[in-house]
């Protein structure tokens, strides 16, 4: 009896192994990736060898292993692209992908061989590498630049408009009513301007000769009558 309790009890251990914990990580194409992974070292007999393998973690060792280490040092690395950039003396066993790629995607296992029978720490990692989002600041910024361009005609002419307003204003004669309504009001009321600042001198002129009529007139009938009177 006692004999098939033992047999059962190695072969769930067989079959169960060491627990293992899943977690996700997720980075972005060209950037480096590190997957966490640390072990409990209180002492310096503690540090132990791991590995770290593309594939879920098996009942030993690592399936499709890409890097080793000895727990003082990288004893063996599939690709300079996967480094461990940790202290490795204080049971910092990190994997850092450089670069990472699409291709990178994927199940990762940690494991660190600890002393004694199915007691690995074992932690698999789901890696999912993302393309870089694409930015869109630029068409708003180009919507913007044509929205604009109207914005500064209508005040160019509200300009042009009050620049008319202020010459009708100030040149307008004292005898009109309502100020000019718009450029070609202005216009007109500038034009009458410029027609009477001609005629004014014109009547001055027509004045003038009339008085230097009758002032020679009146000379000659002076001259006539101091004739006759000496005659």
């Amino acid at each position: 009896m006692l004999s098939y309790i033992c047999l059962d009890w190695v072969l769930l251990v067989l079959f169960t192994g060491s627990t293992v914990s899943e977690l996700v990580v997720i980075g972005e194409v060209g950037q480096d990736v590190t997957v966490p992974c640390h072990y409990s070292v209180r002492t310096r007999g503690a540090v132990t060898s791991m590995c770290w393998g593309r594939d879920r973690c098996p009942n030993s060792k690592c399936s499709r292993p890409i890097i080793w280490t000895d727990g003082w040092r990288v004893t063996e690395q599939h690709s300079s692209r996967y480094q461990l950039h940790g202290d490795l003396h204080s049971g910092d066993v990190s994997l850092t992908i450089v670069s990472a790629r699409e291709a990178d995607s994927g199940i990762y296992c940690c494991r660190v061989e600890l002393p004694g029978w199915f007691n690995d720490q074992l932690i698999n990692h789901k890696v999912v590498v993302k393309k870089a989002r694409i930015s869109t600041a630029s068409p708003h910024t180009y919507t913007s630049e044509q929205t604009s361009a109207p914005g500064s005609t209508s005040e160019s002419s509200s300009a042009v408009t009050g620049t008319w307003t202020t010459v009708s204003a100030s040149e307008a004669p004292q005898t009109a009513s309502t100020p000019c309504s718009g450029p070609s009001d202005c216009l007109d009321v500038a034009a009458n301007l410029q027609n009477t600042s001609v005629s004014l001198p014109s009547q001055q002129h027509a004045e003038r000769g009339l008085y230097a009529g009758i002032g020679s007139c009146a000379a000659l009938l002076l001259i006539l009558i101091l004739a006759l009177f000496l005659t």
